[in-house]
């Protein structure tokens, strides 16, 4: 398998650097020139070109690594060639957009895969498994929380709604993806929104309350309000019998507590091999298995789609200080 790698920034890093533990090959990087492109073609015996038409040929797959509103572009230009897809989260910058990327996908015979990677860390791949067990009962509150410090470079993609959505659609879709994935489709969302740092003119810190069709309710804080350089997550997921509670900065990365008489708490181990995988190089070993064995990830696209028909949603919320109605079941037809 050819893999072409659009975008030579940080994520075509990530992603190439991935790619380099299955069994596929990096036959070229699609960047602007400057941008690294030269630095990752040598790495990894690649070739380096400006245009993706010019590495179609000797592509089986495209992965787009691009800033959010290009991915669309990329995904029906590579779809068109009868390609592959691999396109880094959120799927796309709105939710038309998505749609015609799935549609041109389906229509090309090609499979599209969406990296959202928080469903291969382990921590949070145990929480889900252990709901699925019914360990903890039916979920029925789930919190989530990502909090970091606004992107700093003042031409960087990040902090330009047009390009990257603003921090709700690029940093808090993890966890509405996650949400999703744990207690199923989403049918109301409410968020409220506030400017922080005064950088600039657009959202540092949201939360969002989104109800889930089967009751339950999650609420979903984001923020790049803090000072570098923090990073912090915590997962929370609650039912009748028990709750599962993931913190970053914990040694304890899982603790299941159930509600029984004797104490029950205890520290669940994490699955995963000895050579500390990392959720990257998982995630495309798991893709590149579905492209040759034919199997199915735990992320479609559209998953991908609904992720960012939420993320919409909160936006649209937080400006309007109203909660908006969800039908993700009909998203598709």
């Amino acid at each position: 398998m050819h893999v072409a790698i659009v975008g030579t920034g940080l994520m075509g890093r990530v992603h190439a650097e991935a790619w380099s533990h299955t069994g596929a090959r990096i036959t070229a990087f699609v960047g602007k020139p400057g941008t690294g492109g030269d630095i990752l073609a040598g790495t990894y015996g690649a070739r380096v070109a400006t245009e993706l038409d010019a590495v179609l040929g000797e592509a089986d797959v495209v992965d787009v690594c691009t800033p959010t509103h290009l991915h669309a572009e990329f995904t029906l230009r590579a779809a068109a060639a009868g390609k592959h897809v691999v396109c880094e989260k959120p799927l796309a910058l709105t939710v038309p957009d998505g749609l015609r990327m799935i549609q041109a996908c389906r229509t090309a015979g090609v499979r599209l895969l969406v990296a959202h990677v928080l469903r291969f860390f382990p921590e949070y791949r145990l929480a889900r498994e252990l709901v699925a067990r019914g360990e903890i009962g039916v979920p029925a509150v789930l919190r989530l929380s990502r909090c970091t410090f606004r992107p700093r470079k003042a031409d960087n993609w990040y902090v330009d709604p047009a390009r990257s959505g603003g921090m709700i659609l690029d940093l808090m879709v993890h966890d509405f993806d996650y949400a999703r994935w744990v207690a199923g489709d989403v049918v109301r969302v409410f968020a409220r929104a506030a400017q922080i740092t005064g950088q600039a003119d657009e959202t540092d810190h949201a939360l969002a309350i989104l109800t889930h069709r089967s009751g339950a309710i999650s609420h979903v804080e984001g923020s790049w309000a803090y000072p570098a350089p923090s990073f912090h997550t915590r997962l929370e997921i609650a039912g009748a019998a028990g709750l599962i509670e993931v913190s970053s900065p914990e040694t304890a990365a899982v603790e299941l507590r159930l509600h029984k008489e004797q104490d029950s708490n205890q520290e669940v181990a994490l699955p995963g091999s000895p050579l500390q995988e990392s959720p990257y190089a998982t995630q495309l070993r798991v893709f590149y298995e579905a492209l040759t064995r034919g199997t199915e990830p735990p992320v479609s696209a559209e998953d991908g789609l609904a992720a960012v028909q939420i993320a919409r949603a909160a936006i649209d919320s937080a400006r309007a200080g109203l909660p908006v109605e969800l039908d993700s079941s009909g998203i598709l037809p």
